[in-house]
């Protein structure tokens, strides 16, 4: 298709669609997003436009990967630093056991059951690894869970997680080269002074009408993802680590991530989700399903068997370890990234690729629905709303007090 605003209706139409799906269903947009890309390119590609969805096209394919990197600094921006320094020991190590169960369980699981080559199955662990932060932050703000001290210490956990997932992404599938070395040296030089620059920056030439802090967190991802494919590594890498850095600064800006989440959220994360399923292969699927059963399986026992004991040792009730378990077991973006990480650099083929996609929708969907069906804490909702009551009626009681002074 060479007409490129007819293209551009065509996937932002598709959006559209997904988000609908996604309100009508109540489930995240991402995964609506994927399973419209994946079931688009199918009918299309059969039915009516040869190619499909045009999905390697320049301007589509740089639209995607900035919203995957975006998104991914939005995700580290959303840390809260407070309850991380109060609940770090917790955050480390329900974090680091949700990481390490299912990177390790799924890579043997791949290599010696389903006879998947090694780096493949490096990378099925590492992408089956993650946990879904996306998916985990829309259920604990749906709910209410993101102003306890519960539902900000399932957050923290899960950037832990997907923060081993990226290191891990990095130190495996990235050569080791003195442009490597150049890399991680300009990264710790640039990750130290942030902190003390952003916040100067923004005070002294920020809150315009021409949104200089946008550009600025811009200029940041797109120049150290330069540098990290430079370096023979992946341009989201960088950002999760800029966005943890800057927590306390951008993550403190309501306006500012406002604006940044309408800029991801309408236009560039459709792109990288419809795209991302747009590369499933439905007849691979269909042709093995066992295969699927195997990986989603693998994942979640390898996850429950770990996080299960390890939740449990930080006192946490029936319902609550079981949620926060629940919760920690999904998965969505990270893996999705991971997944077409490999597929791009020819780690994995298409058939692989689209087993771990599935594999990953299938975690960010069963598991959360399984966790608000049966084991949702709502003791924990009511004791908020004592507590909020509470702080609204003393605030109330003072406003009088002074109306009468």
């Amino acid at each position: 298709m060479e007409n490129v605003w007819t293209l551009a209706a065509l996937w932002v139409g598709l959006a559209l669609v997904a988000t609908l799906l996604a309100i009508w269903f109540r489930i995240s947009t991402a995964l609506t997003e994927i399973v419209v890309g994946t079931v688009a390119q199918l009918v299309i590609g059969a039915f009516f436009i040869k190619g499909g969805l045009g999905s390697q096209t320049n301007w589509i394919t740089f639209l995607a990967g900035t919203g995957a990197i975006v998104l991914t600094f939005l995700a580290g921006a959303e840390l809260d630093p407070v309850i991380f320094r109060l609940k770090w020991k917790e955050a480390f190590v329900v974090g680091l056991v949700g990481f390490f169960g299912p990177f390790l369980g799924c890579t043997a699981i791949a290599h010696y059951i389903l006879r998947w080559p090694i780096m493949p199955s490096w990378l099925a662990g590492v992408a089956l690894s993650t946990t879904s932060v996306a998916v985990v932050y829309a259920v604990m703000l749906e709910l209410g869970f993101n102003t306890t001290e519960f539902g900000k210490a399932i957050l923290a956990a899960c950037f832990v997680n997907d923060l081993g997932t990226v290191i891990a992404l990095g130190l495996i599938f990235s050569p080791f080269t003195l442009r490597t070395v150049i890399f991680v040296i300009a990264a710790v030089v640039i990750f130290a002074a942030l902190p003390f620059l952003t916040p100067w920056f923004f005070r002294r030439y920020g809150g315009r009408v021409s949104e200089l802090e946008a550009k600025y967190i811009l200029f940041l991802l797109f120049g150290m993802g330069g540098l990290a494919v430079w370096a023979g590594s992946e341009a989201v890498l960088p950002a999760y680590i800029i966005g943890m850095v800057l927590a306390g600064t951008v993550g403190n800006d309501h306006v500012l991530v406002r604006r940044l989440r309408t800029l991801t959220f309408g236009l560039l994360t459709p792109f990288y989700f419809i795209r991302a399923g747009s590369f499933v292969s439905v007849p691979a699927l269909v042709g093995a399903p066992l295969v699927f059963v195997i990986l989603f399986f693998a994942k979640m026992l390898s996850k429950v068997v770990g996080l299960l004991p390890a939740v449990r040792a930080f006192k946490y009730e029936r319902n609550e370890g079981f949620y926060y378990t629940l919760m920690m077991s999904t998965g969505l973006t990270f893996g999705t990234i991971s997944a077409l990480f490999g597929l791009n650099h020819g780690i994995i083929n298409q058939a692989q690729y689209s087993f771990l996609v599935a594999t990953v929708i299938g975690s960010a969907v069963i598991p959360t629905m399984i966790a608000n069906a049966f084991f949702m804490p709502r003791h924990l909702l009511r004791k908020r709303e004592v507590e909020q009551s509470a702080v609204d009626a003393e605030v109330t009681a003072d406003a009088m007090e002074g109306g009468s002074a």
